[in-house]
């Protein structure tokens, strides 16, 4: 027995998470090389763990978890992760 809107909400903050950084130069991703692990721990963690990083280099940034259609991808991009942190309160 559960919230039935937090179980239909089809996104499991629980699930396991990854937070990658770019390597960079000048501010921007160098694209010739492979992001790096910065943390490890649930979604919400990783979430959490972007938005305590400076806006101006958070684009530097990806979380890879499993795959949760249709609202979370493998790879959540930084426009995705800001929404998704704008959402979580809701789901």
């Amino acid at each position: 027995m559960g919230d039935a809107s937090v179980s239909d909400s089809k996104v499991d903050f629980a699930a396991p998470a990854v937070l990658q950084k770019w390597p960079s130069l000048g501010n921007q991703r160098l694209q010739d090389r492979v992001p790096y692990q910065v943390s490890e721990g649930t979604l919400d963690a990783c979430i959490s763990a972007f938005m305590q990083k400076p806006a101006p280099s958070r684009h530097l940034y990806e979380i890879r978890t499993a795959a949760q259609p249709p609202l979370v991808t493998d790879i959540l991009s930084p426009e995705h992760i800001i929404e998704l942190s704008r959402l979580r309160d809701f789901l």
